[in-house]
């Protein structure tokens, strides 16, 4: 009777643990939902859809219990950025194409409106003199070269004696080879229309285009991180900062926008969820960990260098720091940036994966200046980047990088992996 009630009780803990799993997922699920959702607008500059994710979070910061460093845990900055939040088609001889499926606009687009004769860009011109110079005598008004997109750099990059021809275009077209499209956003404008166009919808011997593309340059767009912090139960002066990147691309238009479930509000959810761990009193920390949620990573990690250079408490004060991006998979394990960089906290890692076996790998890359690690670490911080790999998340900067189609398979790992280093530092 005993044995038979131990295993009744054994029973009843399993199913209360898994429940309370079931239910920490469908919280996950629910905050990337919410940051990915149209009502965010893509958590990017039309619309004021960064504020918008800024003011969610600032919420959930509250519901938490994170302790702010200046008023509502924001840190105001500025930056430039070109913002695309109205009209934006496509037409070649009269077929209309679909934003986002055959075609982008590119990230530094200028406005423009009305339609040019196509003008296929001969590579001759961007190495011999002769054929450069017969560039020069041609008419190009209300043209609109088209160019692939291995030359468009080389194309921008023409010297002084070209930009007269440049600047009396329509536009630019540049066709993309690859399976799919990726979106950018930037901090400048060109001096015409740019757009992206996938290789299997430009037609053969197309002949006219036509478009319009909403665009304008806001020099000083007002955006903010932001920023809460845990007090350490044994040395509060001390920190262990938890960041992530909330901000993504926004809108191409008024219909089309950038979800960015994946990229990153996959790494936003996983700073909530260690915030709330963090924040329960048997989970208190002997460190205090500040969480740092980043706007402007998208346009060139502008929030996290303004961090860097306007920090809320000294640098020096940073034992470590682990920034979270693209969480959302891990069957094939994890990528650590800088994991050259900082061998010793590396092979912790490693070693803490091997002894309670979170993940199948852990891998090793050096310096990158792609995420909001880097300048942290260009001014002595000591700081990994962590990216799950593997995984069907291969719509990256697309307009399908939707809540649904995250599989999150290794979630809970990567964040039981994180508290085990944490705690072993």
């Amino acid at each position: 009777m005993l044995r038979a009630h131990r295993l009744f009780t054994c029973l009843v803990l399993l199913l209360i643990c898994l429940t309370s799993q079931a239910q920490d997922m469908a919280q996950v699920r629910q905050t990337i939902s919410t940051l990915s959702s149209p009502a965010l607008h893509g958590r990017g500059y039309a619309f004021k859809g960064d504020s918008i994710a800024a003011s969610y979070l600032q919420k959930e910061f509250a519901a938490i219990g994170l302790r702010p460093f200046t008023p509502g845990y924001q840190q105001p900055f500025t930056l430039p950025i070109n913002i695309l939040d109205n009209r934006l088609s496509l037409q070649i001889d009269g077929k209309a194409l679909t934003p986002g499926v055959d075609f982008l606009a590119h990230g530094a687009t200028g406005p423009g409106k009305g339609e040019g004769k196509v003008y296929e860009i001969d590579t001759l011109i961007l190495q011999d003199v002769d054929v450069a110079q017969q560039f020069l005598t041609n008419n190009l008004r209300n043209k609109v070269l088209v160019v692939h997109q291995r030359h468009f750099q080389q194309l921008l990059s023409l010297p002084e004696p070209f930009q007269p021809q440049l600047r009396s275009i329509a536009g630019v077209i540049v066709r993309q080879k690859g399976p799919k499209l990726m979106g950018t956003v930037r901090g400048e404008q060109l001096p015409f229309p740019v757009l992206e166009v996938l290789e299997k919808a430009w037609p053969v011997n197309a002949k006219k285009v036509s478009y319009t593309v909403d665009a304008r340059l806001e020099p000083n767009y007002k955006s903010q991180n932001v920023i809460g912090f845990i007090p350490g139960k044994v040395k509060p002066d001390s920190f262990v900062v938890i960041t992530a990147h909330y901000d993504h691309l926004g809108h191409q238009g008024k219909e089309l926008y950038f979800p960015g479930a994946h990229d990153n509000a996959s790494g936003t959810a996983m700073l909530l969820e260690l915030a709330r761990w963090y924040a329960q009193p048997q989970n208190a920390p002997a460190y205090s960990i500040a969480f740092m949620a980043f706007a402007g990573e998208e346009a060139g990690l502008v929030g996290s260098r303004f961090y860097t250079e306007n920090p809320l408490f000294p640098l020096g004060n940073i034992k470590f720091l682990l920034n979270l991006d693209l969480m959302s998979t891990g069957e094939d394990g994890l990528m650590v940036v800088n994991g050259s960089v900082f061998p010793k906290q590396f092979a912790l890692l490693q070693q803490l994966n091997q002894q309670h076996q979170y993940l199948p790998q852990i891998k090793s890359r050096g310096k990158a200046a792609n995420s909001d690690h880097y300048f942290f670490s260009e001014k002595g911080v000591p700081a990994f980047f962590f990216y799950t790999l593997g995984g069907t998340t291969t719509e990256y900067h697309h307009p399908n990088d939707k809540a649904e189609t995250l599989p999150l398979t290794k979630f809970k790992e990567v964040m039981a992996l994180i508290q085990v280093f944490i705690k072993n530092l």
